[in-house]
């Protein structure tokens, strides 16, 4: 059962998809270094588009819980865990969780696309 509703999650799917259709975005395969903070980079380069902050509000007015949830769906649709595994993916969410939620789901060139199969492996769509 998720606590962030499908609907908040849809559009950040769509947020997500606006911001990273843009030519000048760029988002690295890997960092390079491990202490490279290269997600907060990422937003900090592109602090004034309108559909990064939009995603940084809606991340924002989540409970941390919720946010932890947008970080395990995340992982769920990526295969990181599977549908079995929910409550310990929200666990490690929690424990992993810093206060850049927005610009480590934005940092993923996927993030989109590993949010909608998270949801989907829910048996929740976007889909009208």
């Amino acid at each position: 059962m998720l606590n962030v509703s499908p609907e908040t999650v849809c559009f950040l799917i769509a947020r997500a998809r606006e911001f990273q259709a843009k030519e000048e975005v760029v988002i690295p395969e890997t960092p390079s270094s491990p202490s490279d903070d290269w997600a907060l980079q990422v937003l900090a380069d592109h602090i004034d588009d309108l559909s990064a902050l939009e995603v940084k509000v809606a991340v924002n007015d989540l409970t941390s819980e919720q946010q932890a949830e947008l970080v395990a769906l995340m992982w769920l649709g990526r295969g990181d865990y599977d549908l079995e595994e929910w409550y310990t993916a929200v666990e490690d969410a929690q424990h992993a969780q810093g206060d850049n939620t927005t610009e480590y789901l934005l940092a993923h060139p996927y993030v989109a696309d590993h949010l909608e199969e998270g949801l989907l492996q829910h048996g929740y769509s976007c889909e009208e």
